[in-house]
């Protein structure tokens, strides 16, 4: 193998790396955004998609890297 190919070998290893930890950042964001969002609805929300507080209680309690 030359140490051309070696080298662009190791860069996309590395890349994926890069790639997976900037994936798992997002979700983790997004859960975050989204559990902060369903603690701020009212009643009248909950009530209209047919949740209720007890519903969702364990969902806005979990930190943003548990699904």
């Amino acid at each position: 193998m030359s140490m051309h190919s070696h080298q662009m070998m190791a860069n996309h290893h590395g890349l994926g790396i890069w790639t997976h930890l900037g994936e798992t950042l997002h979700i983790w964001r997004q859960r975050y955004q989204d559990r902060q969002e369903l603690a701020r609805w009212t009643d009248r929300d909950l009530h209209d998609v047919g949740l209720s507080w007890s519903d969702i209680a364990d969902e806005v309690d979990k930190p943003f890297w548990r699904a």
